[in-house]
């Protein structure tokens, strides 16, 4: 469950026998990201999404705040309205993501969210009106068959509420990152401004949804209830999965290529199911190995098309 941020022009690669010092940093990002829906599962259920949420970012928001203070002064008043709709739309993934996950399995919340990289290329081509390769449409088609495995590993039946929130976070995680590229008021602003905006206006937005009545526990109310162990869980993903993984990746792609991090990030649906196999006792069947297998196939093969498409 990735907490999006843009990124400056990387340094020049360093010797190659130094590579692993960087990539090594990336892969953990990639392993906490797949335990990252394991983790939420653990520590929320449907009453008490909107206060898990708001408890998880909270946590980390004064942080980020405070680390980038000078440029968020700096930001302009486009940039700050550039952001906070950016941030919008990213409560609205954290939400799909966060309730999508209490509903089904870890394993599946991670292959099926994978797709946004495949609907990503896709949705920018219907908007460029640019055709992509046949070989990304073939890795999409192979892509999409996985996923109708993968939700059907007992049986074909209809998908889950949960699979279904998780298609609809990576459609919103596609629509995310369209409009980070079409927002010209943001593509200056520096990368940790942009993220603190974002989230604040995510808290803000699940802060108003828990002060309506019916919307389930009050953060606080969460708070109180929870033990050592879902604190711990809760500071895994406030930690861990927001802040580490933010500064990783604003560190990693100074000193490597965008798409070497964006390579070794992708591995996170392999670490997502290997984690929910391992850990959670998720039992896809037969029919949902061979989805898994298709959709690490085929979210890979499209990366590397799109990647082969722009070079």
């Amino acid at each position: 469950m990735a907490a999006s941020s843009s990124f400056a022009t990387p340094l020049p690669l360093g010797a190659p026998r130094r590579a692993w010092l960087t990539d090594l940093p990336v892969l953990v990002v990639a392993v906490v990201w797949g335990a990252s829906y394991l983790s939420a599962k653990g520590i929320t259920t449907s009453h008490t999404v909107i206060a898990v949420l708001v408890l998880r970012f909270a946590v980390v928001l004064p942080v980020l705040v405070v680390a980038g203070w000078s440029r968020l002064r700096a930001l302009t008043a486009p940039q700050w309205r550039g952001a906070a709709t950016l941030g919008l739309i990213l409560g609205g993934i954290f939400l799909l993501e966060t309730y999508g996950v209490v509903h089904t399995s870890a394993t599946n919340a991670g292959l099926i969210i994978s797709l946004t990289m495949i609907f990503t290329p896709l949705a920018e081509a219907a908007v460029t009106r640019i055709r992509p390769p046949r070989a990304f449409l073939g890795a999409a088609a192979l892509s999409v068959t996985g996923v109708v495995l993968l939700t059907q590993g007992g049986g074909f039946t209809a998908p889950s509420t949960g699979d279904l929130l998780m298609l609809l976070a990576a459609l919103a995680r596609t629509v995310h990152v369209l409009a980070m590229s079409r927002i010209k008021a943001v593509r200056s602003a520096d990368s940790l401004s942009l993220t603190t905006v974002q989230l604040g206006a995510a808290v803000a937005v699940f802060a108003v949804i828990a002060a309506f009545p019916g919307t389930g526990a009050a953060p606080w109310t969460v708070a109180l209830d929870f033990g050592p162990r879902e604190w711990a869980g809760l500071l895994f993903l406030s930690v861990f999965c927001t802040l580490f993984a933010f500064f990783v990746q604003m560190w990693a792609v100074r000193r490597t290529s965008p798409s070497r991090v964006s390579l070794l990030l992708g591995t996170e649906p392999l670490w997502a199911a290997a984690l929910g196999i391992a850990v959670a006792g998720d039992r896809p069947g037969v029919l949902g190995l061979a989805g898994a297998l298709l959709v690490l196939a085929g979210t890979t093969w499209g990366r590397r098309a799109a990647d082969s498409a722009a070079g």
